[in-house]
């Protein structure tokens, strides 16, 4: 009788262990939203935000001074006025990107992409300090304008290509051939 107590206590035991290892594992569905998630911030961030033809047109001082040889004063100020705003919408969506890639690093790429501590914690570095930069561009282009901080946008930048990179690898297994192409891109094209 006390066998049958004890086999039935420890079923118990492992029928509950059970539960509790189901309800705290990640669902599928989850799973699945942040890789459609990080996927969207990579494809936005490298085609979207980081083209240096972008960055280069945002931040061009050509462009103002154009400006200020052929229009009048409230016409430089208003302009001023658009491109920092242009600017501010431009590191905000980096940044915003950023986090949701940290999001996926912190949350999901482990259970989908092997990688090694030493490359982890290397990015969980490079992604502190990006978010640190972007935080900073953000406050050096409110007060002090678009054309401020020119090796901020290009520091930023850079440091957030190099995320994207190590990011790429992390989710290249969803580019091979069983997955099919993403909408909207031929198959075969890589990002």
């Amino acid at each position: 009788m006390i066998q049958l107590v004890l086999f039935l206590s420890i079923g118990a035991l492992l029928f509950l262990a059970l539960i509790f290892l189901v309800w705290q594992s990640p669902r599928a569905e989850d799973s699945s939203a942040a890789l459609v998630e990080a996927r969207q911030a990579l494809v936005a961030l490298q085609t979207g935000l980081l083209p240096m033809e972008l960055i280069g047109r945002i931040f061009n001082r050509e462009d103002l001074d154009y400006v200020r040889s052929q229009a009048p004063e409230p016409v430089c100020s208003m302009f001023l006025s658009d491109r920092k705003s242009v600017a501010l919408a431009w590191a905000a969506q980096v940044r915003k990107q950023v986090l949701n890639l940290m999001r996926f690093h912190l949350g999901s790429a482990r259970f989908h992409a092997r990688l090694s501590l030493r490359t982890e914690l290397a990015l969980a570095v490079e992604f502190a300090g990006l978010l640190l930069a972007c935080r900073a561009l953000q406050m050096v282009l409110y007060v002090g304008g678009p054309y401020a901080a020119p090796r901020i946008v290009g520091a930023t930048a850079a440091t957030a290509v190099h995320v994207c990179r190590i990011s790429e690898r992390s989710l290249a297994f969803l580019n091979s051939a069983g997955f099919g192409a993403l909408p909207g891109r031929p198959s075969g094209a890589s990002l």
